[in-house]
């Protein structure tokens, strides 16, 4: 299992930061979502409103009990693509939708994700900030990151570190969010960000151009 370094915040956008069609040109790697309070049911609905073919893979972070668990039974009942939880040096795949485990960071690294039992983040295991940070400093320009409905402000470093890179920034808008704090933070931090409402964020993840797609067309 691995730590996680804290990265020391920027003064500005990476030199190599690339636009929103550049981005596209290219392809998107891997999906990390993250979301604590009224997260089940935003989970619910954008997992059961991607299309059956999506191939991007999604990694999910989830607030819960240290207890807690069949978040990916209950995912796995409302969407078709094929959700499990993940266990440490895990592969990425295409068209997944991967769970963070309760009282897990999950790391984002080249290829797998990994799991690590390192001290909370923001009183979080699993931490948003952790897996959005990783996602960045592995794909870089080809990561998306989405904050969803929140109590806290987990999520707003780590998706301001994906946007820094050069990567999607999704938010949802915190007035469709049960819990609005945490998207209003990521929009303080991320003010590039899309935003839309809860009922809009599946269908523009269905838009972004995914490198599966590239692989299965050759």
């Amino acid at each position: 299992m691995n730590a996680w370094i804290p990265v020391k915040r920027s003064t500005g956008r990476s030199p190599d930061h690339a636009s929103d069609q550049e981005n596209g040109a290219l392809g998107y790697e891997i999906v990390v979502v993250g979301t604590s309070w009224g997260g089940l049911a935003a989970l619910r609905a954008i997992v059961a409103a991607l299309p059956a073919g999506y191939t991007l893979p999604i990694a999910i972070v989830q607030h819960r009990h240290r207890d807690s668990d069949g978040l990916a039974k209950f995912l796995q009942s409302h969407t078709a693509l094929n959700v499990c939880e993940v266990e440490d040096k895990q592969p990425i795949e295409g068209g997944k939708i991967f769970v963070a485990p309760a009282n897990y960071h999950m790391l984002v690294e080249r290829g797998h994700l990994a799991l690590s039992v390192d001290a909370p983040v923001r009183f979080s295991r699993p931490s948003i900030d952790v897996a959005l940070t990783s996602a960045a400093h592995a794909y870089g320009h080809r990561a998306v990151g989405v904050v969803l409905t929140g109590s806290n402000a987990d999520g707003a470093e780590g998706l301001r570190i994906i946007a820094d890179a050069g990567g999607m920034a999704v938010i949802q808008t915190p007035d469709t969010a049960e819990a609005p704090t945490m998207p209003q933070a990521a929009a303080r931090a991320v003010p590039t960000a899309r935003v839309f409402p809860l009922a809009r964020i599946a269908s523009f993840l269905a838009t972004l151009p995914s490198v599966y797609d590239t692989e299965r067309a050759s």
